[in-house]
């Protein structure tokens, strides 16, 4: 079993997220409903993927991403950002510090599950 932390505050947003999973075999997902959540999950929980959201109040998804990318336990773990900020700008800023890929909401979930299959097969 693969393990998928989902850091997302919005209830609606990370249950779709969670139901786009769940119809898929081999996915274990543990849930956070902010940033800091996340961070206090991390040591915890042997995660092979995290998706999160950007906008999230304590500890955003930027920074969240920062520190996973700054941290030798969780350097190489791949992340997917999966937000309402559409811009180019928002796009290169989220991959320029390490998000592996970029989904804009509404996301279509066919590509999500793709991208789980390629990154965590």
């Amino acid at each position: 079993m693969k393990k998928i932390l989902i850091a997302e505050d919005s209830p609606a947003m990370r249950s779709l997220v969670i139901s786009t999973i769940e119809v898929m075999d081999g996915y274990e997902i543990v849930e956070a409903a902010n940033g800091f959540e996340a961070l206090r999950l991390l040591p915890r929980e042997n995660v092979d993927l995290v998706i999160t959201d950007i906008n999230m109040p304590d500890i955003n998804g930027l920074e969240l991403i920062r520190y996973i990318r700054n941290n030798e336990n969780y350097g190489s773990i791949p992340l997917f950002i999966i937000s309402t900020e559409s811009s180019e700008k928002d796009l290169a800023k989220g991959l320029a510090l390490g998000a592996n890929e970029y989904l804009i909401k509404p996301f279509d979930p066919s590509q999500l599950q793709s991208l789980l299959k390629k990154y965590l097969g």
